[in-house]
């Protein structure tokens, strides 16, 4: 397993990502670090550390309105604990195990970069909790991402630091955090905190940035299977492919459409399917409706036929969201910071680092961008169910007798409150802002609580991706022999081959959709028929 080295200005999304969802990926300070915060907290020590040094907020004065409260160097260690003890006021269910452990991560990393003057045994005993497997449990509700995310870090503190209140996550157990540090031995089960290593620890929006990393990582992956997805609709529903002409994207030449014209060109190659040979021949749902003869369609709906002009919007805000998570994974973000001067020595300036409007309005946007690629794959799957609107597909894409079985209306359903419970979530959380703590933050970002919904929006959209793939596997399955002679795209072939090893068709009437729903989700979470297809026909995306 190789070790990730953090210096707090190389840290990739990917690294963060590993060092969340494995427990066994080691991480290890960088040594010019290790020097850097050496040095500046030798010179903090040797010439701050007396009642008589310039008030340096956090560091010898209150916080908040006690900005102008000097605190006494005898009450420093103090200090420390009573600080994480009046921010532990957190509500609600806790982060995710992964959400704490990139937490952590992201904290140390800031630190690594020696602007935020902690001292280093601080980072190691981050990194003590990271490779141990002990994560600290942080509730949800709290943060309103100004002065950082104070509330959900105070608990990360106060299981850094050994407090019997402080409860972790352990080898599957929820436990004390001194019983979890006893156990794993990373050390003395107290660890003192000295001047500003409290205040380092609960400043920055570093818990806003461990969801806006996994949810931006999620709805990338989430992004392209829904190509796959669309692709295996465009199959079931035998489209006209004439849309995803690149002529049509260079005249409006944004590069996400043209990405996503691109890629549906290479999943359905050679597909026969989506051929005016194919949409010819009609279907007994068809024909039992009409006796009109079967007219070229010419153009198919938008759910279909604009799909390019739908992804492509979702592609491009997810590279404008990936660059504001690059710079804030390296950023320091608490308050105040610490800089080298010119000639030696250090000074230390207060500011504003810690406001989290950035992560804000990226993860709105995310919410905004998953939500609409979830729409337009939920007004696919009622499309598919109905043969009045897929051109003769079996209604419901029942199997059975007739009546006594229903097929998959209610899973469509479901799918349903699922976009509206989305919608819900897009009212931007970014601009909404209620002044706290007597007015001394007087403009707030709420970027907690927009990260954790586009996380939820994102979550949301996995199960419509996955039963877009399950019914439109279903469509093909039941009227292949109603079209004989007619294959699929090399991408898609492989895309429905997957989906077929993993969920039998439903041919011989209902049965407990459940299961099925939660193997459907599981192909988007972990990326099971994404990878299918890479080895079929290479990187698709």
């Amino acid at each position: 397993m190789t070790t990730i080295t953090i210096d707090g200005f190389t840290l990739s999304a990917a690294q963060v990502i590993a060092v969340a969802r494995d427990s066994r990926v080691p991480v290890r300070l960088a040594q010019s670090s290790r020097d850097a915060l050496k040095q500046s907290r030798d010179y903090i020590e040797a010439t701050w550390m007396h009642d008589e040094a310039p008030m340096m907020y956090s560091f010898n004065t209150g916080v908040g309105m006690l900005k102008d409260t000097r605190i006494k160097v005898q009450d420093t260690v103090l200090f420390q604990t009573q600080l994480i003890k009046a921010h532990a006021a957190g509500m609600g269910e806790p982060f995710s195990e992964e959400v704490s452990r990139a937490t952590m991560l992201l904290r140390a990393n800031a630190f690594a970069s020696n602007y935020s003057a902690p001292r280093v045994e601080v980072v190691d005993r981050l990194l003590a909790f990271v490779n141990a497997g002990i994560h600290p449990i942080m509730p949800q509700k709290g943060s309103v991402g100004a002065s950082g995310d104070l509330a959900p870090l105070a608990y990360l503190a106060a299981a850094i630091a050994g407090f019997d209140e402080a409860e972790v996550m352990y080898q599957g157990q929820r436990m004390s955090a001194p019983e979890a540090i006893t156990l794993a031995g990373v050390g003395p089960v107290l660890f003192e905190l000295k001047a500003k290593d409290a205040s380092a620890l609960i400043n920055g929006c570093t818990v806003s940035l461990a969801v806006a990393v996994l949810a931006a990582h999620d709805a990338r992956n989430l992004l392209s299977d829904a190509c796959l997805s669309l692709g295996l609709t465009l199959e079931a529903m035998r489209a006209e492919m004439a849309a995803f002409d690149d002529r049509i994207h260079q005249a409006r030449p944004h590069a996400g459409q043209i990405k996503t014209a691109a890629i549906m060109r290479n999943l359905l190659d050679g597909s026969t399917r989506t051929t005016h040979e194919a949409r010819a021949v009609q279907f007994p749902e068809e024909l039992r409706r009409t006796d009109i003869p079967y007219t070229a369609r010419i153009q198919d709906v938008y759910s279909l036929r604009c799909a390019p002009q739908v992804y492509g919007p979702v592609f491009d805000a997810l590279d404008y969201i990936d660059t504001i998570v690059a710079k804030e994974i390296n950023s320091a973000t608490d308050n105040p910071l610490i800089f080298g001067k010119d000639g030696g020595g250090f000074e230390i300036i207060s500011g504003g680092n810690f406001h989290g409007q950035y992560l804000a309005q990226a993860m709105d946007l995310l919410a905004m961008a998953v939500t609409d690629l979830g729409s337009i794959c939920e007004r696919r799957v009622a499309r598919l169910i109905d043969p009045t609107l897929s051109w003769g597909l079996p209604r419901n894409l029942m199997s059975g007798i007739r009546g006594v079985n229903t097929g998959y209306p209610v899973v469509q359903c479901s799918l349903s409150s699922l976009v509206m419970e989305n919608r819900t979530l897009c009212m931007p959380g970014s601009v909404d802002s209620i002044p706290a703590k007597g007015n001394s933050e007087d403009h707030v970002s709420n970027s907690t609580w927009c990260a954790r919904k586009a996380a939820t929006v994102v979550a949301n959209t996995q199960y419509i991706i996955g039963v877009e793939m399950l019914l439109a596997a279903q469509a093909l399955t039941m009227t292949e022999d109603w079209v004989p002679g007619f294959v699929l795209g090399k991408g898609t072939q492989a895309a429905y081959d997957e989906v077929r090893r993993q969920i039998s068709a439903c041919l011989d009437g209902d049965r407990w959709f459940h299961n099925d729903i939660a193997v459907a989700q599981s192909f988007v979470t972990s990326g099971s028929v994404r990878v299918a297809v890479e080895q079929k026909i290479g990187t698709f995306v």
